[in-house]
């Protein structure tokens, strides 16, 4: 799975787009560097369901924004992304490529 796929099925199981569910998390101090990993997940399964990887796709997201690094971008295999970009606007919104 895609790093992008990741953040379309936290919307998909939320129904909030990875941004608004970035800003929860900052209102939630979440955004500081000093909160572990572990303190994000267990806010992510208790409020929202999520597991550890939709998860740590979003820790990274809080802690390091939407930039990817581009080792998968453009090759072939589930882990493909098409930018170093993510998109974290809702999928409806995602500008066709």
């Amino acid at each position: 799975m895609s790093f992008q796929a990741y953040l379309d099925t936290i919307e998909d199981k939320t129904g909030l787009t990875p941004r608004q569910l970035l800003e929860l998390a900052r209102e939630k101090g979440f955004g500081d560097g000093s909160v572990k990993a572990g303190e994000i997940l267990d806010w992510l399964r208790a409020d929202y369901g999520l597991g550890r990887g939709h998860g740590m796709a979003l820790v990274h997201v809080i802690r390091q924004g939407p930039g990817i690094s581009s080792k998968h971008v453009g090759t072939t295999g589930a882990h493909s992304d098409e930018s170093d970009t993510l998109w974290l606007d809702g999928k409806a919104s995602k500008p066709v490529s």
